[in-house]
């Protein structure tokens, strides 16, 4: 029994300390450019499936005027549509709340050098579900991509 608790109270420690967990999470790193483009416009996961998405902005320009945030949304859901409502978002951070029922997960506007992390689980129906750079006029350059899930 000794043992047994040993065995169990190392792999708790070993766990806490790696962080490293059965159902650790798939994760995806974006990069954000100055040119109003993801590294990444296709991400492909299973129903359910948890997933950390990490950005990362690694342009030069100033936030108030290049930032980038990721924004999740709903399948079916225009994403210019959500983008032009989010345009005039500013105090919201270009997330606007009137919208906040078609987003299921979301990083905040970075400014240069900056990175966030959102995990979530991956919607339980298969789909498309696109994602987008909500700030003014980045969705409309092509910084937008989509979740496969399958």
């Amino acid at each position: 029994m000794k043992t047994k608790n040993i065995i169990i109270t190392s792999l708790l420690l070993l766990t806490t300390i790696t962080g490293l967990t059965a159902g650790d999470a798939k994760a995806v790193a974006i990069s954000a450019f100055d040119t109003m483009k993801f590294s990444v416009t296709k991400i492909e996961a299973k129903p359910g499936e948890k997933i950390t998405v990490t950005l990362r902005n690694d342009g030069n320009i100033p936030k108030e005027s290049m930032g980038h945030n990721w924004i999740l949304l709903k399948a079916g859901v225009d994403p210019m549509a959500y983008a032009n409502s989010a345009a005039t978002a500013k105090a919201e951070n270009y997330q606007p709340k009137s919208q906040a029922k078609q987003v299921l997960a979301s990083i905040p506007i970075l400014g240069p050098k900056e990175s966030k992390s959102v995990t979530f689980s991956a919607p339980s129906a298969s789909g498309s579900y696109p994602f987008v750079c909500s700030f003014p006029g980045h969705t409309a350059a092509g910084m937008k991509g989509v979740l496969l899930v399958k």
